[in-house]
């Protein structure tokens, strides 16, 4: 499918996934057993342009909510975004849909999400792994709930931003370590079961124009 229409066809909800070839995106597919290094979220609302919802180090693109180029959790303009990924960074592009559509009252939680996360920072890469390490082996239960679990986000990797906007819309249950969530978690390949009847589709290859 051609990028111009995975961005008619993509709808709040849909997922993309990236896969590329450096050694630390290597790093990432391997220490997760993954075939995928990055997760991203459409956001389609009334008439402004697709969005890409996701958190990454760089600053290539302004960042929509706040009109800053910065770096952490951000959102850009979609199209500009799996452009970057692809011809910057060397990615190659999936797109999963979420079936059924998203919900109005689900897209006004995905923009609360925005609001509440927007600007976070990225971690560092050795925060990134302890992360990772403490959602899957957790050592002490943590307080999870509301404000407590906000206060303990200083920081998110594009997996977590993923799942707590997933939460916030009824899409995935509450309770879990955001550093549960990893890249992998969004390939088809894993087990990950949405509330509600919900569910995402296999992935859609997304070819990049030419020029």
């Amino acid at each position: 499918m051609s990028l111009s229409q995975a961005l008619e066809l993509t709808r709040t909800g849909d997922l993309w996934v990236f896969r590329g070839s450096s050694r630390a995106d290597r790093a990432i597919q391997i220490t997760t057993n993954s075939p995928v290094n990055h997760v991203g979220m459409s956001i389609v609302v009334d008439d402004l342009p697709p969005l890409m919802w996701h958190a990454e180090l760089g600053r290539s693109l302004p960042d929509m909510w706040t009109g800053r180029h910065q770096r952490g959790v951000q959102l850009h303009d979609l199209r500009d975004a799996v452009l970057v990924w692809g011809r910057k960074y060397g990615q190659r592009a999936w797109l999963r849909q979420l079936e059924p559509e998203a919900t109005a009252p689900m897209e006004d939680a995905a923009l609360r999400a925005v609001a509440r996360l927007d600007g976070t920072p990225f971690p560092s890469s050795t925060r990134l792994a302890a992360r990772w390490l403490r959602g899957r082996f957790p050592l002490r239960r943590l307080p999870l709930g509301g404000r407590s679990r906000e206060r303990a986000l200083e920081s998110a990797y594009c997996a977590e931003v993923i799942a707590l906007t997933y939460e916030e819309m009824g899409l995935l249950p509450a309770g879990k370590h955001p550093g549960y969530y990893d890249p992998g978690r969004f390939w088809s390949g894993d087990d990950l079961r949405l509330e509600g009847g919900a569910s995402l589709g296999g992935e859609i290859g997304v070819d990049l124009p030419q020029d």
